[in-house]
């Protein structure tokens, strides 16, 4: 027996069905709570936000209009509830290795882990400082890899406006990040001995 469509399922939450719900929050939570751990950089926020908009999810059961597009309209939700708080905290490694992959160190020195700690914190700063509308687009396709159509969706925007927004993040990032690429910081110039 094949699975029930997320139409079919949203049509029975309608209807107060909670078995239903328990179908759709089991099928969308971990991607959920996961695109929201790198949106707002707390799991315990995430997790918190991922509740709220199942809720809201829940509560506009009878006004939800079926398109082929539930997820792209539950994430849109979560979007909104973590824009309105504007979490600015620090986002996992993961980020920077799927935006850079920068060159692997061949041997861990407790100078090669602290200066690793401090490249991740100005990471999670850089990422924190861009307006949630590029961070969001960002993580999406960066981490969740999502396509452009679907992040359009989920952002209520053109695709067009999505490129835009994951270029103009990608290029803030480089900004703020430049003394750090590659494991090279420009703080102390280096002297010639």
């Amino acid at each position: 027996m094949a699975a029930p469509t997320d139409a079919e399922l949203m049509a029975r939450v309608s209807g107060a069905d909670h078995d239903a719900f328990a179908i759709l929050v089991d099928r969308y939570k971990d991607s959920l709570v996961n695109y929201l751990s790198h949106l707002t950089g707390s799991r315990d926020r995430a997790e918190e936000h991922a509740q709220a908009a199942f809720v809201r999810l829940y509560e506009s059961a009878s006004r939800y209009r079926e398109e082929g597009k539930l997820a792209p309209y539950l994430f849109r939700i979560a979007t909104n509830l973590a824009r309105t708080e504007a979490v600015r905290t620090s986002f996992r490694e993961l980020i920077l290795l799927r935006l850079w992959r920068p060159a692997e160190r061949s041997e861990q020195t407790p100078l090669g882990d602290l200066e690793q700690r401090e490249l991740q914190q100005q990471v999670s700063a850089a990422l924190a400082s861009l307006p949630v509308a590029y961070r969001a687009a960002v993580v999406l396709r960066e981490i969740e890899g999502w396509s452009y159509q679907e992040i359009a969706a989920a952002l209520r925007c053109s695709e067009g406006t999505v490129k835009s927004r994951i270029a103009r993040g990608r290029d803030e990032l480089r900004k703020r990040l430049r003394p750090f690429w590659n494991g090279v910081t420009e703080r102390e110039p280096r002297r010639a001995f």
